[in-house]
């Protein structure tokens, strides 16, 4: 038995040595646990390493991040460096920076991460800091090869400092053409530096290079967060340029990605509506086309040519549909006129060329259409439909030359069958050789109708009139394999009781002649 005094002296030891017993349990168990960690992170480290030596690098960078995040000892900089060497192999330059930031704020002394950043830094065109980071590997007692290595780096980056105030001074003096050979120089070294691709594609807008600029801001936009002004420019330029696949569709998705960048950015949103305008009115104009609804079509596109007028690119454009829907819908004085004004600014437009070409055969201005497509070809020798045309004209060109139906008929050469029939009555009754009482003036009578007669039987038969329209004279025994010579080349007697006035229908008329 203890007296309560000893009884609490007692349990107060005891205690003493369970809260000890339970803090070295509780130690052993986390000592365990650490090395079982740091056990971990090893194996990570050391796997990751084998796969970057096997070229592995996804796989490499999935173990040193494990190792960075197993690890959670702040100043392990080894496997923050690693995972660099990982990003930086696989072209990942902006995920590697921070990487290096932390080794070198853990470890001040580490050349090699001094040096790769300095070159990123170089890269993004951060002269300043670049060259911080090359002077402080000189001064940290760096093996030779990170010394030449340095003091190279701080060479160029003085040359680039150099080169880029030149730059700015010749921008600054409107003399863009030698900034851009600066900038070229610069940006061969600072392929990173989105303000300086934004510099050189203002100087190439100012130089008419419009593409070269768009370029140069594409670039410029994915170098830099939220770019909202880049994005802006490209839709602007495209624009400009009037290209209907890129200018049109590609520019609406980036002023929608201008406007989610900023919403409250008011030349984005009025560009975006004049651009979704001007696109609606093209697609339903092509549509129309499509559907050969030519009237239509011309109409939407002079309404392009209203909406737009301040753009050349757009009034050309326009113009050049309208040439091609007037010469589809056989309006060939129309499409010539239309399609002149187009190659009076365009001179190889090869489309302006085919279909004013078209309109020539129309009009049959055969040396005009052999001339437009002979040059059409000059630049586009592949194109079959500007073959077959070229051919058409030559043959119509020489069939022009003998005997054509459409001129003894007075014709054109899209008539209408009942245009076709009711000239030829008119012809015929004119030059019926009853008509005459003088012999010779009977034979020349005699001849003419029955040049009207042959005509009419050619035009009038669909298949014999797409004989003759591809530039063979179905009654020339020339033209036809086999012969079989002209059925009307025979007297006038055989040609009695003719009657010149039937159209094959149920109507007939008799004429007497005195």
């Amino acid at each position: 038995r203890l007296s309560p005094l000893s009884y609490r002296r007692q349990a107060g030891t005891v205690n003493k040595y369970l809260t000890i017993i339970v803090d070295c349990v509780i130690f052993i168990k986390f000592l365990g646990a650490e090395c079982g960690v740091n056990a971990d992170v090893e194996k990570h480290l050391e796997l990751g390493k084998k796969l970057l030596a096997a070229g592995q690098l996804a796989d490499a960078l999935s173990q040193f991040h494990a190792a960075v995040v197993l690890d959670g000892d702040p100043d392990n900089y080894i496997a923050y460096y690693r995972r660099a060497t990982v990003f930086l192999a696989m072209g990942k330059s902006k995920a590697a920076l921070p990487d290096l930031t932390k080794v070198i704020e853990l470890k001040m002394d580490f050349t090699a991460a001094r040096l790769q950043r300095g070159h990123l830094l170089l890269k993004q065109g951060k002269l300043d800091e670049a060259e911080d980071d090359f002077k402080k590997v000189l001064k940290s007692n760096p093996s030779e090869n990170e010394e030449k290595e340095a003091q190279s780096q701080l060479i160029k980056s003085d040359e680039m400092q150099r080169l880029r105030s030149q730059a700015l001074e010749a921008f600054e003096n409107a003399d863009y053409t030698a900034a851009i050979t600066f900038l070229d120089k610069i940006l061969e070294v600072c392929v990173w530096d989105a303000e300086l691709r934004e510099l050189r594609a203002e100087c190439f807008i100012k130089e008419g290079e419009p593409r070269k600029a768009i370029s140069d801001l594409k670039a410029a936009s994915k170098l830099k967060n939220d770019n909202t002004e880049a994005f802006y420019k490209i839709s602007t330029l495209y624009y400009q340029l009037g290209d209907h696949e890129l200018s049109l569709r590609y520019m609406s998705s980036e002023v929608r990605e201008c406007l989610k960048l900023d919403q409250e950015h008011k030349r984005c949103f009025a560009h975006y509506k004049q651009v979704k305008k001007l696109n609606k009115l093209i697609e339903s104009a092509e549509e129309l086309i499509r559907d050969g609804r030519y009237t239509d079509a011309t109409s939407k596109y002079e309404s392009v040519m209203k909406t737009e007028p301040s753009i050349v690119e757009y009034t050309v454009r326009s113009k050049e549909r309208i040439c091609h829907c007037f010469s589809k819908d056989e309006k060939p004085v129309e499409a010539i006129r239309i399609c002149s004004e187009v190659l009076q600014l365009e001179p190889d437009n090869v489309n302006a060329l085919k279909d004013r070409a078209e309109a020539y055969l129309i009009e049959e201005m055969y040396d005009e259409a052999i001339q437009d497509y002979e040059t059409a070809q000059e630049h586009n020798e592949n194109d079959q439909q500007i073959r077959e045309g070229l051919e058409k004209a030559q043959r119509l060109l020489k069939q022009s030359q003998k005997r054509d139906y459409y001129k003894i008929l007075g014709v054109k050469r899209n008539a209408k069958k009942q245009e076709i029939i009711k000239a030829y009555r008119k012809l015929a009754m004119q030059w019926h050789p009853d008509n005459f009482q003088n012999e010779e003036e009977k034979k020349k009578a005699e001849k003419k109708f029955i040049d009207i007669a042959a005509a009419k039987e050619v035009l009038s038969d669909p298949e014999m009139r797409k004989k003759f329209d591809d530039g063979e004279d179905p009654l020339d025994a020339e033209s036809q394999q086999g012969g079989g010579g002209n059925p009307f080349h025979r007297s006038w007697n055989s040609w009695q009781g003719f009657n010149p006035f039937s159209s094959g229908g149920p109507f007939r008329f008799k004429f007497h002649f005195n």
